[in-house]
């Protein structure tokens, strides 16, 4: 028999029984579609993380206060100052690009008719670059405002909603009140995005000092970002920044630190490294749903064999090979596979849209998932098929002429 005359034999058994040919493949589908929409989701996770990576800096460390211990109790953090931050910026670390305190509390905030309890941040203007700011109306308050303790302001985007305020333009040069001081509004941020357990967009940003003696009544910094001259000088930064705070902590050789530097880019690598493990770790669930369904292809063609065996063995009289019966049973298993794999992409790529548009979960279709995902049906399809088509091929024309 000639290849295309086999080929044309084997859609037309195809054809025949459309309703089992189509159940056949079922399994390869639903197999596909949940590779498809598992990696998907994987791949849309993985650029989430990356995208937070880039709005962090990756250069970007932050220290905090650890825990002071006495006789093995637990007395709460250890305190740590401005000048501590400035500490930093005054040793001349070439390691060091810049250095901002962080002061934190919520505080009742009121404009107008809108009010609510929002964070409130005490930094200094070298903040807004170390964490990749763009200001999307007015500007940012100065080193001149921060040491003058001037009462101005920088909201983030999401702050406007809990004021009641619709147009960033509006509130430019008014006045809002922080526990009843009023602040001039010089800026808005543009958004930003959550950043692991806050928001920044949700904050208030005031001038450190303002935060210190105007707001806070309190010298005492929850954090301090240290941005690096980059991602190769972040060992140099970070020794630099264990020596100039032990010296100022007044810390003697073999005493434990009083604080703790965490680089953001290491903790955000690891989320992303635990949402690839999960990506593979679903996607080879779903990988076994295209075995099941090879299993329930290679079935459906050992009952083909068995119920067209007087076929086989009409062919076979007529002058058909072993290989031609071989090639006519592998190209239905292909053809099954291939087929199904290709509903299954198009079922997997509208079921990661849906689960977009439905969760308002990130997701991106690799076009690398898609050609293995095909290229794995139809090594599916050829690894289940060759069993049926051995059998079918080894057929006695004579039994086969025979049979019932």
């Amino acid at each position: 028999m000639l290849i295309g005359e086999t080929v044309n034999v084997a859609f037309g058994a195809i054809r025949a029984n459309k309703l089992r040919s189509f159940l056949t493949m079922l399994g390869i589908i639903i197999g596909i579609a949940a590779v498809i929409t598992m990696v998907a989701l994987g791949e849309g996770a993985q650029r989430t993380v990356e995208a937070r990576l880039s709005t962090l800096g990756s250069n970007v460390l932050t220290i905090r206060p650890g825990a002071a211990f006495f006789g093995g109790v637990d007395r709460g953090e250890n305190r740590m100052l401005p000048s501590d931050a400035q500490a930093l910026i005054d040793a001349g670390s070439p390691a060091i690009l810049a250095a901002s305190p962080e002061m934190q509390r919520r505080q009742q905030v009121s404009f107008g008719r809108g009010n609510g309890n929002i964070q409130i941040m005490g930094v200094w203007p070298q903040y807004f670059s170390i964490q990749n700011f763009r200001i999307l109306d007015g500007r940012l308050f100065t080193e001149g405002e921060e040491r003058g303790r001037r009462r101005v302001a920088v909201l983030g985007m999401r702050a406007l909603e809990r004021l009641q305020v619709e147009d960033a333009r509006k509130l430019i040069a008014q006045n809002i009140y922080i526990r009843g001081i009023p602040f001039e509004v010089v800026g808005v941020l543009a958004e930003k995005g959550e950043q692991g357990f806050m928001n920044p967009d949700e904050s208030i940003y005031i001038p450190a000092s303002t935060a210190q003696f105007r707001v806070f009544g309190s010298d005492r910094v929850n954090s301090i970002h240290v941005q690096a001259t980059g991602e190769a000088e972040m060992d140099r930064a970070i020794s630099a920044i264990d020596r100039v705070l032990r010296r100022e902590h007044r810390l003697r050789p073999g005493q434990a630190s009083d604080f703790n530097v965490r680089n953001q880019a290491t903790l955000l690598e690891t989320l992303g490294e635990t949402t690839k493990t999960f990506t593979y770790l679903l996607a080879g669930i779903a990988f076994i749903s295209l075995v099941v369904g090879g299993i329930g292809i290679m079935n459906i063609m050992l009952v083909s064999v068995t119920e067209r065996t007087r076929e086989i063995g009409v062919r076979k009289a007529l002058g058909a090979r072993r290989r031609d019966i071989m090639l006519q049973f592998l190209v239905e298993a292909l053809v099954l596979c291939i087929s199904g794999g290709a509903v299954g992409v198009a079922t997997g790529i509208l079921g990661a849209r849906l689960v977009q548009q439905a969760m308002q979960w990130d997701t991106a279709v690799a076009p690398a998932a898609v050609v293995v995902a095909l290229g794995f049906s139809a090594a599916v399809g050829l690894f289940f098929g060759i069993w049926p088509a051995r059998r079918a091929a080894r057929l006695d024309p004579i039994t086969a002429l025979r049979y019932e």
